[in-house]
């Protein structure tokens, strides 16, 4: 949310014009590659097996982000960007009564904090950790963009906690009623869903003949049932998902309400593990979704298979959220003396 605004309005001071400016792009985001690698914390480097090769550079997963959080200020394409850059330097000089005077047109927020000294040159000592300034930047950006949002409630106290799952977190008793609500039926969801995921794998351990696996699974499937009679939410009403979810921006296409409908009805009224409908829902699903790749008809598939498709409960990305929680709180407190 930094590093791509940094490069690109380094290549707008430089003035470089297309077709030069998306190769130029490239090369300032790859060679960022090494120096965030060499440091401590390089989880979310980009690249780090193919190195400058890599096909899909930070700016393109961003991209949306960056306008979402109100950092990218233009609503265009990232190559609508790049193809129309000279009319960018256009509107800026027309806007700032020539190059030097004062304007307000900017594709990049004018709050953007600035990169670090010597940035692009010298960047040997990058790294992740956020200095005061950047911190309190990306707060603002989320009050300002998604003030009701769940991510912004908790980055306003963002004391990192020590949790699994977002709707086990001590201050959700604290969270607003359309939050609860949410969590209530992430979890909800998330236990429901865990089953499937398990039968798909006892069924594929059953059809590859590897019993050890198969007992595995079995007893996980016995461990899930548990969890499911648990679960403080297993009676709510699967059309309150439905509605949380409807336009959000995601499609969920019929053929997917539809198998969860179907499997949600099988989780509360039988045991799934040998149950023939709830098998022929997975094998349905599998076939329906990979067709000639499926595992059940494709021995080169299975034999690809770990053992362990999609096991892990479903957590939203909930370890993704702690680590930028972190990072934010670490930044807001002055944790961090050297600027990332």
């Amino acid at each position: 949310m930094l590093f791509v605004p940094w490069v690109y309005t380094e290549l707008e001071r430089k003035r470089i014009l297309p077709p030069a400016f998306a190769e130029k792009a490239r090369q300032m985001e790859t060679a960022l590659i090494e120096p965030l690698l060499a440091n401590s914390d390089h989880a979310g480097v980009f690249g780090k097996i193919a190195g400058r090769s890599v096909k899909r550079l930070p700016s393109s997963v961003y991209w949306n982000g960056l306008r979402v959080w109100g950092i990218r200020r233009v609503d265009c394409s990232q190559d609508e960007y790049h193809r129309h850059v000279d009319e960018v330097y256009r509107q800026r000089d027309t806007s700032f009564g020539g190059e030097g005077g004062s304007g307000d047109f900017s594709v990049w927020h004018p709050r953007l904090p600035e990169p670090p000294e010597g940035f692009p040159d010298r960047i040997e000592n990058l790294g992740f950790g956020l200095g005061t300034d950047e911190a309190s930047f990306l707060l603002d950006r989320l009050l300002e963009s998604h003030e009701a949002s769940l991510l912004t409630r908790l980055a306003r106290d963002c004391e990192p906690v020590h949790c699994e799952f977002p709707w086990e977190h001590p201050d959700g008793d604290k969270f607003s009623s359309s939050h609860k609500e949410l969590l209530d039926y992430a979890e909800f969801f998330s236990v429901i869903m865990h089953g499937a995921a398990l039968l798909y794998n006892l069924m594929l351990a059953e059809h590859s003949e590897r019993k050890e696996l198969e007992d595995e699974h079995r007893g996980n499937l016995d461990r899930w049932k548990a969890s499911l009679q648990n679960c403080r939410h297993v009676d709510l009403p699967l059309d309150g998902l439905w509605e949380l979810t409807a336009g959000t921006g995601y499609t969920i296409t019929p053929r997917a309400k539809s198998f969860v409908s179907a499997w949600h009805r099988r989780a509360l009224i039988s045991d799934v593990t040998d149950d023939r409908e709830s098998r022929m829902l997975i094998s349905n699903r599998e076939r329906s979704l990979k067709g000639v790749r499926s595992r059940f008809t494709n021995h080169k598939a299975l034999e690809r298979w770990s053992g362990y498709a999609g096991t892990r409960r479903m957590e939203y990305r909930w370890g993704n959220v702690k680590i930028l929680l972190s990072d934010l709180h670490a930044g807001l407190s002055g944790e961090n003396d050297a600027r990332s």
